[in-house]
């Protein structure tokens, strides 16, 4: 008999856990949650690509209207690999971008290729970053950039961990 389908965050839901977290990654295995994990039903998938699970086309349509956010920032922070950053974090961000490798914050964009292949863009930081978020970010010195990171993330020292930025401020 088959099962029903396990229920989906909504985008509005993965949005609120982008922005309860600041980063996350889209299927890395990292400290800071992952988004593909928190979709992709119990057992975690154990190895391989989460494109084997049956309802991954389900996943990635989830995923697509994530990046469509005006406050989700997709960038290559986390280890090179695909993160979700929601607004609240882009001005700290932004004023520790010289501790990230270069293009780290560029924002990755999806498209269809006249030919109907998906591939990958790269938008520079200095082109997609608002004014008033560059305004604040020129605001802060390094030690309020790091605190407004920490702030309200359930686990700072993960993230700190897997952003290179060392130990959370207490």
């Amino acid at each position: 008999m088959p099962t029903a389908s396990p229920r989906l965050p909504t985008p509005d839901e993965l949005a609120s856990f982008v922005a309860c977290h600041k980063v996350v990654t889209e299927s890395a295995r990292c400290r800071v949650p992952s988004l593909v994990h928190l979709m992709a039903p119990p057992p975690p998938l154990a190895r391989g690509n989460w494109w084997s699970w049956p309802g991954a086309n389900r996943i990635y349509n989830r995923l697509g209207a994530l990046r469509e956010r005006d406050d989700v920032l997709v960038c290559r922070l986390v280890r090179g690999k695909v993160a979700y950053v929601h607004a609240a974090a882009w001005p700290a961000l932004v004023r520790l971008r010289d501790v990230f490798p270069a293009g780290a914050l560029d924002r990755v964009a999806n498209v269809h290729e006249p030919s109907g292949r998906h591939a990958s863009h790269r938008v520079p930081l200095d082109l997609w970053l608002p004014v008033p978020v560059a305004a604040s970010a020129r605001a802060l010195d390094e030690r309020a950039a790091r605190a407004a990171l920490a702030s309200g993330v359930p686990d700072a020292p993960a993230l700190f961990a897997d952003l290179g930025l060392g130990e959370p401020p207490p």
